[in-house]
């Protein structure tokens, strides 16, 4: 189920928020940027790098997960591996809000988002 209107412009304006904080300089954001996307229940941040050989072309790479669960009205943190498979957050695998996941992800204490 997707989500409703007011949940939609929550969660936007929670990646808005994030984004300020963590997204790089604008004179370097054509070499390397974040961007996140909402797909159903989940929102995914991804890197945004251009190829390392042809530089018009665009690569997305997934590094963070927050899927909501609605029957328990919470959020799962997952971060992806280098076995491209995602692993649930273990310090703190799931938190109330969106606001509480992406605070997570951009503190990074065990370096799983951001390296």
């Amino acid at each position: 189920m997707a989500f409703s209107e007011f949940e939609q412009f929550r969660i936007e304006k929670a990646i808005d928020a994030f984004m300020k904080q963590r997204r790089p300089r604008p004179d370097i954001r054509h070499e390397f940027d974040l961007s996140a996307k909402i797909e159903r229940q989940s929102l995914v941040l991804y890197e945004v790098r251009p190829d390392w050989q042809v530089k018009t072309e665009i690569h997305e790479y997934p590094f963070a997960k927050m899927t909501y669960v609605r029957t328990r009205n919470c959020w799962n943190i997952f971060w992806m591996r280098a076995n491209l498979k995602w692993y649930g957050y273990e310090p703190e695998p799931s938190v109330r809000t969106i606001d509480e996941a992406l605070r997570i992800v951009a503190e990074d204490k065990f370096a799983c988002f951001f390296g």
